[in-house]
């Protein structure tokens, strides 16, 4: 099976300086890969080398429509080529959010396109899933975007402020120092999809709010696009209180990680119990993102993997112990 790359597409560019892109390649598949000029000739197991070559076509489709291919971007479109899920690569790496500093935030995965996707047709949005799967970082770009096009007049980023180890009353400060660094996440998230001076300038003008969920109750909010993050530490009651706060041309996505959670023992998350109570009513979504969502260092999908499978045998090795 053989591949012409075009002359407008330099060889480089698609296998990397000293072809580190091309045995990342070449690691993933047992095919055989000789590259001669401009022509990719793969051989070996029929189906394994239909396989690469259409990696090479998306690599190709990406690398055309402006996207430099990185070690990263080669790796993730590797592994949705494996997974055969029917999503193309390039349609889930080439669709850009927002360029920010020269840098552009797109999916990376085919759970983070179809989060991406549900917010876009839906009012209400749930992301769940561990930590590194983007849920606070997509939802994020979306709303700057979202206010970047006026489809919104302001962002409203809000999470519980819950005393993990020390009392809130105890801490030093104000009560806006108390509970910053329980808002920083979210800072950080905006301080990357737009510049300082335009950062403190919303923030000013109330045009971007971040804001603990008690600060919510009572409020009705127009027009906005609001962010629940860390949604796992709320209670029923809050999440209640909190989707009861959307008004007329508002947006919201609500994230968490229903295995990180910090309430006291006995207290039920709103997080775990809210997908039973509004899964049928339309407008709202569900998007649930795993281990293969992950987008920091390899190691951490690694370690998600191991302690989901770790939850899984748990209650089997708990009756195991007891039995001895």
């Amino acid at each position: 099976m053989k591949i012409l790359v075009p002359g407008s597409q330099p060889m480089v560019a698609l296998l990397g300086q000293r072809d580190e892109l091309l045995r990342l390649v070449e690691a993933a598949f047992d095919s055989q890969i000789l590259v001669r000029g401009n022509e990719i000739t793969i051989t070996g197991d029929e189906q394994e080398a239909e396989k690469v070559a259409f990696l090479f076509e998306e690599l190709l489709t990406i690398l055309g429509q402006g996207q430099a291919l990185t070690t990263d971007s080669v790796g993730k479109t590797i592994d949705m080529v494996k997974e055969e899920g029917g999503t193309r690569p390039s349609v889930v790496l080439t669709d850009v959010l927002l360029t920010s500093r020269g840098r552009s935030v797109a999916p990376k995965t085919i759970g983070q396109k179809a989060y991406v996707d549900a917010i876009r047709r839906s009012t209400v949005t749930f992301a769940i899933g561990p930590a590194g799967t983007g849920k606070t970082y997509l939802a994020v770009a979306t709303a700057v975007k979202a206010l970047q096009e006026r489809a919104v007049s302001r962002i409203i980023l809000t999470r519980p402020a819950v005393e993990a180890g020390e009392k809130l009353g105890f801490l030093p400060g104000t009560l806006y120092e108390k509970i910053d660094p329980y808002l920083k996440p979210l800072y950080d998230a905006l301080y990357e999809m737009m510049d300082a001076e335009a950062f403190q300038r919303l923030m000013a003008r109330g045009t971007i709010e971040v804001a603990p969920l008690a600060y919510m109750r009572g409020r009705t909010l127009n027009d906005s696009f609001i962010i629940l993050d860390e949604a796992q530490n709320t209670s029923p009651e809050q999440m209640k209180m909190f989707l009861t706060r959307l008004g007329f041309g508002s947006r919201a996505v609500v994230n968490g990680d229903i295995t990180q959670i910090d309430l006291p023992a006995g207290n039920r998350s709103g997080l775990v119990v809210v997908e039973e109570i509004l899964t049928d009513i339309d407008g709202i979504q569900f998007v649930h993102l795993g281990a293969r969502d992950v987008v920091r260092h390899k190691i951490v999908q690694d370690i998600v993997e191991a302690y989901r499978a770790y939850g899984e045998r748990g209650p089997a090795l708990e009756e195991r112990s007891t039995a001895r």
